[in-house]
């Protein structure tokens, strides 16, 4: 839902949400801000790896931006290739193209097999829905539901199943198997029952939806013979269930210039590849972008933000490994507002959940951009390793209450057999989930859909 030109004008699609905003560090609730269409991303290499600031972060204000220490980097129409040795760019950062179709948009072959398109062919090659969607009747934390855009990616939606379906083989495969041992020549009795709901624990949904299925099966079914079919139907519909109400595609209030978005999470979740991809698809759908390279405790996070600017001629706001993050974001926002942006997207460091230092310097960020305009950020997303499991729970918990998350990301779905655990965050935060990522390749990260995904780790095939 992104007009394609004139981001002057307020689109009245894209109405403002109403976040908070305090001088003092404050635990934010979920604000249902409006999102993009679907942004897509990779992951970071560089979990076990962390830089730590050694000294306490500085009170004071940082100081107004230092013309020299502002990176812009101009638009550029060749391909250029990432640093070959650094483990901590992610592997996907070569594949560019985003053929992205909205509505009427011809359907593109898939991305991976173009090369990056020059800057003059965007406009011929995407076109921006401008008809808003009625909302549904599901709340997210009492907010308004978001007014869902109906996007058509380029990549057919036949591959994408496929890939979805590819990238939780682990979690369905495992999944499949025990469930056809377990109910194979068995009638549904207690102990079926239970070790059902263990398998279903195991897997990571999390209590409650392993009793709301175990429950939903044992319905008019006890003592009788049950297929292994019957019970991966069961699961998907459960799953699904549980899953729409987060189900949400991104939106951006393109009145507010620049829109804010601040993207957080632990380092090798894949923040800095999705801030790219979102750069070049809001770059390709006409907006005018500025990057800010909050990570400034790792190079390789910084010279990766500035390949993505220049891959999609978007202005970097960078300084010098170690430097004060909150100063950097200041300067970014100075400088996106002289440039005349329609979206500032800013970087910032794999903070741990444990490490109140850092954890302090993130409230800061939060304050300085406060000053600058009361309801920034904007929209802030998390983006999350499905790898880590129930540790995901807890890092939504933390940066919920420090940075005000209001929108999620879930990556690496294809690493785990425990992909249960997206449905686990949704029954516990309620909070949107904007995008799932199941590969390194560019179109291996979609907006997210519930009956997909519930169909894929149930191992049941979709119409």
């Amino acid at each position: 839902m992104l007009p394609s030109g004139d981001g002057g004008k307020k689109n009245s699609e894209f109405p403002v949400g109403d976040a908070e905003a305090s001088d003092e560090p404050v635990a934010q609730e979920a604000v249902a801000e409006q999102p993009v269409a679907e942004l897509i991303e990779e992951t970071e290499e560089n979990r076990d790896e962390f830089s730590w600031l050694n000294e306490p972060v500085a009170d004071d204000e940082p100081d107004a931006p230092a013309p020299d220490e502002v990176a812009l980097l101009p638009e550029v129409t060749e391909e250029v290739a990432p640093p070959d040795t650094a483990e901590d760019i992610d592997a996907g950062a070569e594949a560019l193209p985003f053929d992205v179709a909205i509505d009427d948009a011809e359907e593109a072959i898939p991305a991976e097999d173009l090369p990056l398109p020059p800057e003059d062919a965007a406009e011929d090659e995407f076109s921006w829905l401008n008809q808003p969607v009625e909302p549904g009747d599901d709340d997210i934390d009492g907010e308004t539901p978001y007014a869902a855009p109906a996007v058509a990616g380029a990549v057919p939606a036949s591959n994408w199943l496929q890939r979805l379906s590819a990238g939780l083989a682990r979690s369905s495969g495992q999944l499949s198997g025990q469930i056809t041992d377990l109910f194979t020549k068995r009638k549904l009795d207690e102990d079926t029952l239970q070790d059902f709901e263990d398998v279903l624990i195991q897997a990571d949904f999390g209590p409650e939806t392993a009793m709301r299925i175990t429950d939903r099966l044992s319905d008019g079914r006890f003592g009788k013979d049950i297929t292994g079919e019957a019970v991966r139907n069961i699961l998907a519909e459960e799953v699904e269930k549980a899953l729409t109400p987060v189900a949400r595609p991104l939106e951006l209030d393109l009145s507010v210039k620049p829109h804010v978005i601040l993207v957080v999470g632990v380092n090798g979740t894949g923040k800095t590849t999705t801030i790219g991809k979102l750069a070049a698809k809001l770059t390709q759908g006409g907006l005018k972008v500025t990057l800010g390279a909050g990570d400034t405790f790792r190079a390789a996070a910084v010279e990766q933000l500035k390949i993505w600017g220049e891959r999609t001629g978007s202005a970097v706001v960078a300084k010098a490994i170690g430097a004060d993050a909150a100063g950097l974001v200041y300067e970014a926002y100075d400088e996106a507002v002289r440039n005349g942006s329609d979206v500032l997207i800013i970087d910032t460091a794999g903070r741990l959940q444990n490490k109140t230092e850092l954890m302090a310097e993130l409230e800061k960020i939060v304050r300085v951009l406060q000053k600058r305009v009361p309801d920034a950020p904007h929209t802030v997303l998390q983006t999350l390793d499905a790898t880590t499991g129930q540790n995901a729970l807890n890092q939504v918990e933390i940066f919920r209450n420090v940075a005000g998350v209001n929108g999620l990301v879930m990556t690496k779905l294809d690493g785990t057999a425990r992909g249960g655990i997206l449905v686990a965050i949704a029954a516990k935060h309620r909070l949107p989930v904007y995008f799932i990522g199941v590969g390194e390749g560019i179109d291996d990260l979609e907006p997210f859909k519930a009956n997909e995904f519930a169909a894929a780790i149930a191992g049941r095939a979709t119409s």
